[in-house]
């Protein structure tokens, strides 16, 4: 895998966007296999379309792509507001891949898969309006917050300038399916539960460590005055997953 742009792509280019988007989709056409199947590569869509930017020829798996000079950080600009929290509260998204990228090297310095069932609208941060003298005044965008995905689903492909290995690539890849839900009420509650076991800094724990994060829950889903039921509810779902392992009344292990 070729990291550095195909400089040449962009020359005759004005615009500093044009051409970052020119640089950054011309590479994943040219260089990155699909992370779902492992196929050899992925295609570019034609432009303009709504949804996604490219797809797997062998199993047909589509990827939108953002990108971002310098670190990846904790967000990353997305389209509308709107249109982005219709898309993950259906069944159209597709998988993302987020991308940074040095300037002065000309190359990919990270890329991260997200399985489009990691999203959730509480990872969508909402921009405030274009001022009124903006060429499209009102438009409302938003930030993908990445920091706020399980890391079960930021899967690294390319991490600081150094190629991950593919076949351990596919294989997280193939483990997260198992969150897989599309359901958005389950799929909020897992995640949920599953970024407090992350937060737990041990492989072992113990039921009582979820509860400290009671509070939490509760303010996010403040139509739920069962909370604690719930965490256990989800501790077996997870268990069941493959995620956790039951140790003993009370006690777990991270999988």
């Amino acid at each position: 895998m070729d990291l550095k742009f195909n400089i040449k792509l962009g020359e005759k280019y004005r615009s500093s966007s044009q051409k970052a988007r020119v640089l950054t989709e011309s590479w994943v056409e040219n260089n990155l296999f699909c992370p779902r199947c492992g196929h050899n590569k992925i295609c570019h869509f034609s432009n303009n379309r709504p949804v996604a930017d490219f797809y797997c020829p062998n199993c047909k798996s589509q990827y939108e792509l953002k990108s971002k000079h310098g670190t990846l950080g904790t967000k990353i600009a997305d389209g509308a507001y709107r249109t982005m929290i219709e898309r993950i509260t259906g069944n159209e998204n597709p998988d993302f891949l987020v991308m940074s990228y040095s300037l002065s090297d000309m190359s990919v310095t990270n890329l991260v898969f997200i399985p489009k069932f990691f999203f959730l609208p509480d990872i969508i941060e909402k921009r405030p309006p274009l001022p009124p003298t903006a060429r499209r005044a009102g438009w409302i965008g938003c930030n993908l917050l990445i920091d706020r995905i399980p890391q079960q689903g930021r899967i690294s492909i390319i991490s600081d300038g150094l190629e991950q290995n593919q076949k351990h690539i596919l294989e997280r890849v193939n483990a997260s399916q198992k969150l897989n839900t599309y359901n958005i009420l389950y799929r909020s509650w897992m995640m949920d539960i599953l970024n407090c076991i992350n937060a737990i800094p041990k492989y072992y724990f113990e039921l009582s460590e979820l509860y400290a994060f009671e509070n939490i829950l509760a303010e996010k889903h403040q139509n739920n005055h069962n909370i604690r039921p719930k965490i256990r509810q989800q501790l077996q779902l997870l268990r069941d997953k493959g995620i956790v392992e039951f140790i003993e009344k009370g006690k777990y292990r991270k999988l």
